[in-house]
């Protein structure tokens, strides 16, 4: 009972991380563009200003 615990937690740490992706990547930019603009922090504002509206995507 205990490891099917253990395996349980471990692959729902896993799939809560699949979904985050790399500032400047092209679904960060993607995600970003539907998030309203009132919750971006500045870091956020500028990585998608270098990376997104630039052009310059981190592969």
């Amino acid at each position: 009972m205990k490891r099917m615990f253990i395996v349980m937690f471990v692959a729902l740490i896993a799939l809560s991380f699949s979904g985050c992706s790399e500032p400047g990547s092209k679904g960060w930019c993607d995600s970003m563009k539907e998030k309203p603009k009132a919750e971006w922090s500045a870091n956020d504002a500028k990585a998608f200003t270098q990376h997104c509206v630039l052009g310059n995507y981190v592969e």
